[in-house]
């Protein structure tokens, strides 16, 4: 073989190994720019929801606080009723969000907040038409009630919380 022929050969070798570089380098980045991309995303997501649930619960807990006197504004109740629903819809619209971006693990965490919220939000709603037929028979069981489903909430939202941060492998953010 002659040394132009063996030149010509090492040169399309070599374009060949650096094409190839740049293709296995270029699919490593876009797999890295995919991959923070789809964090951001979840971030978003989870962080949004976790507002959301955090409006909710302010809301809630004006009803309470409405609820607290012997005999409450029935008017002022209502209104903070309706703040509430408000505030439900906009978790429920959040938590779709949530549903979408997944894994599993954060889904199944969330739906154990859905659930200890709507468990809390069943004995405020109860607790609300017991005022309305001025029936205090139940009002002292119903906060205390009203107490321990707010606890299971919050464990509730912890665990969400580090299902989150399990899956965006951050570990600064606080579950406390």
């Amino acid at each position: 073989m002659d040394a132009g022929l063996t030149a010509l050969l090492g040169a399309a070798v070599g374009s060949f190994a650096t094409l190839g570089s740049a293709m296995v380098t270029g699919r490593a980045a876009a797999r890295s720019q995919f991959g923070q991309w789809r964090r951001q995303h979840r971030r978003d997501a989870y962080a949004n929801y976790l507002g959301a649930v955090y409006d909710r619960d302010v809301a809630l807990d004006a009803v309470r606080d409405a609820l607290r006197a012997d005999r409450p504004d029935l008017r002022e109740v209502d209104e903070k009723m309706e703040r509430f629903a408000a505030q439900v819809r906009g978790a429920q619209r959040a938590a779709e969000f949530v549903i979408l971006e997944g894994p599993q693990s954060v889904v199944e965490a969330l739906y154990l907040v859905v659930n200890a919220g709507d468990d809390l939000a069943e004995v405020m709603r109860r607790m609300v038409r017991d005022a309305h037929a001025g029936d205090t028979s139940r009002k002292a069981a119903d906060t205390t009630l009203a107490a321990e489903r707010e606890h299971m909430l919050y464990q509730a939202v912890k665990g969400l919380r580090a299902a989150a941060a399990d899956v965006l492998g951050d570990n600064r953010i606080r579950v406390y």
